[in-house]
């Protein structure tokens, strides 16, 4: 089994060198000019809605041969439109029995279902490509890096965005001193957009197509209720990240790469209100970050729920432009300022501010009180899926790799959620949580280690 990876691995990596220059012009060419036993096989798991465009993207850069979904209604309708693929209800059997026929693995599941299904691909040699957040937990993230490293394997977080030529523009924009020393960012959210800050509805019977045991995998059990499958799990702290796991591997996303905002020193937050089985419907955290070679010492600030940051932040803005996605209260009022998108960044430097308004840095930026720079040079990305090929065929790594991109930046997301889960009363600001990122310890909140790694249930392991 073991020779039989080695030279796969191999016939794909000459593969790639083979085709290496189609890269440049086209995300598919490289792919188009292989011959059908040269392809990709992508095992795909969850065919959820971004689950359906992560197995479109497998299929057009190689072959789909094993699916696997807990909602067999689901199953089915992924059945039909990848009709030669293996059918599973259960990650394990299928690794179990297809591991020596994949190359590749996508895990499109619930948060809390994602380390466990990449841990186990990885360590049978499988590339691991894993939507966002990466992890469910703080030690999870560490641990799919160690686990990378380990066995060599090309890998990469769905944060889509990151290929995006906008966002890579700005970044280099802000690393070439267009702001100055950075020493203040917001970045701010509409969601959640699901139920969020409500109690569990009451048990309900499992339906027929539902493999319950299954859905909660390493959770701990609970019955099944309304409000779980196939989507509100988000806002359940057994299953989910809440608003800021869900958003900011995306609005958060610029700001990292232009500063490489990892291991925080701090974080505090205040929320609406919760019970630690639920997240609540809104929150605030802010992050502190020592100085580093990219930025003086660094202040950022978390708002979800269609909060913002205080108005007086974006004076100085050029235009009255506004948009369907923006403050009723401003629209084509005359005189007034423009109106702030739903979501964004704003970036705030000693030579002047940078505001990039949407989830993704993907809507027209504006600075403010400096000029924007002219010529700016970035890597433009073939494609985001497409640089996971790309890797998986011994090329280039993918930007949003796990160990050098993907884990500090969900290290850093999830670090709020420590200190959300401490402001259990109403508009109180939560203990301040020192935090060691080396050791994933805090020294005056040693409570939060229960958050930080806990206990599967039994039949799951890292």
């Amino acid at each position: 089994m073991k020779r039989r990876q080695t030279t796969r691995r191999q016939f794909l990596k000459t593969s790639a060198a083979a085709g290496i220059g189609f890269w440049v012009a086209s995300s598919y060419a490289a792919e188009e000019s292989t011959s059908p036993n040269e392809k990709i096989r992508f095992a795909c798991v969850g065919y959820g809605s971004k689950g359906k465009e992560d197995f479109k993207d497998a299929s057009k850069h190689g072959d789909v041969v094993a699916i696997c979904e807990i909602d067999d209604q689901r199953l089915g309708s992924a059945g039909e439109q990848f009709p030669k693929a293996a059918r599973f209800q259960d990650w394990r059997e299928m690794l179990d029995e297809m591991g020596g026929s994949i190359d590749a693995v996508t895990v499109s599941t619930p948060d809390h279902n994602h380390a466990v299904i990449a841990a186990a691909a990885m360590r049978l040699g499988k590339h691991a490509f894993v939507q966002k957040p990466l992890t469910h937990n703080l030690f999870e993230a560490r641990m799919l890096a160690q686990i990378a490293r380990e066995n060599k394997v090309a890998t990469q977080m769905g944060n889509q965005f990151t290929a995006d030529s906008n966002l890579r523009k700005l970044a280099a924009m802000v690393r070439g001193g267009a702001l100055g020393a950075v020493n203040e960012i917001h970045i701010w959210t509409n969601r959640p957009i699901w139920p969020q800050g409500a109690p569990r509805s009451e048990e309900k019977p499992i339906p027929a197509f539902v493999h319950w045991k299954l859905f909660l995998g390493p959770a701990a059990y609970r019955p099944y209720g309304d409000n779980y499958h196939p989507y509100n799990w988000r806002g359940w702290w057994d299953f989910g990240t809440g608003s800021l796991g869900d958003m900011a591997c995306h609005t958060m996303n610029m700001p990292f790469m232009s500063l490489d905002l990892r291991d925080p020193i701090s974080v505090q937050a205040e929320s609406s209100g919760h019970d630690r089985d639920f997240y609540p419907s809104r929150s605030k955290v802010t992050y502190e970050f020592a100085a580093s070679d990219r930025h003086p010492p660094l202040t950022l600030h978390w708002y979800d729920a269609k909060q913002k940051p205080p108005r007086e932040l974006f004076a100085g803005r050029k235009g009255e432009q506004t948009d369907s996605n923006t403050e009723s209260e401003d629209k084509g009022k005359k005189g007034r300022p423009s109106a702030i998108f739903q979501s964004g960044a704003l970036l705030i430097g000693e030579k002047g501010k940078l505001y990039a308004p949407g989830d993704y840095a993907e809507k027209p930026y504006e600075f403010i009180g400096v000029e924007a720079p002219e010529n700016v040079q970035f890597v433009k990305s073939p494609g985001h899926f497409a640089e996971f090929a790309r890797a998986v065929r011994g090329g280039e790594a993918a930007m949003s790799n796990f160990p050098d991109y993907a884990v500090p930046l969900t290290e850093t997301v999830l670090l709020g959620n420590l200190a959300i889960w401490m402001a259990t009363e109403p508009d109180t600001p939560s203990k301040k949580i020192q935090w060691d990122a080396q050791t994933q310890t805090s020294s005056n909140a040693p409570e939060v280690a229960q958050l930080v790694k806990y206990d599967y249930r039994p039949g799951y392991s890292l």
